[in-house]
């Protein structure tokens, strides 16, 4: 009796990438070796290296368990728990945004800004999710500091165990909150420098437009930004404007068509300079703003 012997990664590969190609997934090949050889404990170059291994009984069901999961169409993230954002791993869980390339363009712009400002900056990230765009900010600016503000419990302790995992927990740190309301000053009771958000921009009616990996898979309130997609603008502007010092920067990501009424909105809060930054597609996927109010805040401090 001829005993079949288990398929190779290659192999194994392939199948899957046939599986997700007959479900309308994109890029069925991608996908199917990032998922498979992450599973295996590797990246995608371990398909290059070990063409031939062959998958254990238990390597295979754990492959199996995944594909079906990808086939209901939840993210590859999702599934692994972590993503790659500016080159640093994050975990995810159910209460953080899965966070997307077009969000290092607001990393890029802000430090593009920062390169002019040889200080030890202090950053506030309203809506900070998995702490993507704090910790790669702070990655990179050794001096800095900063504190990420998120409505969801989960998504705090998640950030925290980033840090932690980024050796960033010394000058990072989240907490629970809403920018409904006054929003902290650093701990010394100054503004800050910098203040960043990626906040909810999808309008309420076209979340069910989405993929389902977005509108089935990340939290609602992450992806909500109301009837037109600018509540939260209209709600966190002015009150980043209250803690923000006179020559600091506001940088906020937009959605798609969306940078010309964000740049209202913080022109009318009183931001006398207003810039973008595109992404790779060429869509203006960052607002950046600074105002002169040195009067104020002094009368204020």
């Amino acid at each position: 009796m001829t005993v079949s012997q288990p398929p190779t990664l290659e192999q194994t590969v392939a199948e899957v990438a046939r599986r997700l190609a007959d479900a309308g997934i994109e890029a069925p090949r991608r996908d199917a070796r990032l998922l498979v050889c992450s599973l295996l404990g590797g990246g995608p170059e371990l398909l290059l290296a070990s063409p031939e291994r062959r998958l254990s009984d238990s390597e295979a069901a754990t492959v199996e368990a995944a594909v079906a999961r990808r086939l209901r169409r939840e993210p590859i993230s999702r599934i692994l728990g972590r993503r790659e954002f500016w080159s640093l791993e994050f975990l995810l869980d159910a209460e953080t945004l899965d966070p997307r390339p077009d969000s290092e363009t607001l990393v890029e712009a802000v430090l593009q800004w920062a390169a002019q400002h040889d200080e030890a900056l202090r950053l506030l990230d309203l809506g900070s999710g998995s702490g993507c765009l704090l910790l790669a900010l702070i990655s990179e600016l050794p001096r800095a500091s900063g504190l990420g503000i998120d409505i969801a419990p989960g998504a705090v302790t998640t950030a925290t165990e980033n840090a932690q995992r980024l050796g960033l927990a010394g000058r990072a740190a989240f907490v629970a909150g809403s920018w409904q309301g006054a929003l902290p000053r650093t701990e010394s009771g100054e503004p800050w420098d910098i203040v960043i958000s990626n906040p909810p921009y999808i309008p309420t009616g076209d979340i069910e437009t989405l993929e389902p990996e977005v509108s089935a898979y990340d939290p609602a309130r992450a992806l909500d930004g109301g009837a037109d997609g600018l509540d939260a603008y209209r709600a966190l502007i002015p009150k980043a404007a209250a803690v923000l010092r006179a020559t600091g920067l506001l940088a906020l990501e937009v959605g798609a068509g969306q940078a010309a009424a964000v740049k209202g909105l913080l022109e009318e809060a009183g931001f006398s300079t207003v810039w973008t930054a595109r992404d790779l597609s060429g869509i203006e996927r960052c607002v950046l703003a600074t105002q002169a109010r040195k009067s104020r805040e002094s009368a204020s401090d």
